[in-house]
């Protein structure tokens, strides 16, 4: 089964960018679709972005306008760059494949603060 592993968390201030990488050990130019999620203690997994394999994306409202979700397939790789980022969306951060979900890796940490 391929396996996904998450990279690019870290400590950054209000306003600051991070670029989140997802590299899976297998060919990921088959999958339908690709998501980001994030989760943070004792709330639930939420959406946060979702590419499908042309190019097609959507995101939560939480997120539209600063955050952009890409992939490349030649390198078996999905993106999430962040911008103006906000104390709210510290989470771990976790990508996937959609609908059929692999199993979840460990994530990488994202918090916001000054």
């Amino acid at each position: 089964q391929v396996q996904l592993v998450e990279s690019g968390g870290g400590l950054v201030q209000p306003g600051g960018s991070l670029r989140l990488s997802c590299v899976a050990s297998g060919d990921i130019s088959r999958f339908y679709a690709m998501v980001w999620y994030r989760q943070t203690p004792g709330k639930e997994r939420e959406l946060v972005a979702s590419i499908i394999g042309g190019g097609s994306t959507n995101y939560a409202e939480s997120v539209k306008g600063r955050f952009t979700i890409s992939r490349d397939n030649a390198k078996n790789t999905m993106y999430l760059q962040m911008n103006s980022l906000k104390p709210e969306d510290t989470a771990i951060y976790y990508c996937n494949r959609y609908p059929l979900f692999l199993s979840w890796g460990q994530g990488t940490q994202v918090t916001v603060s000054s």
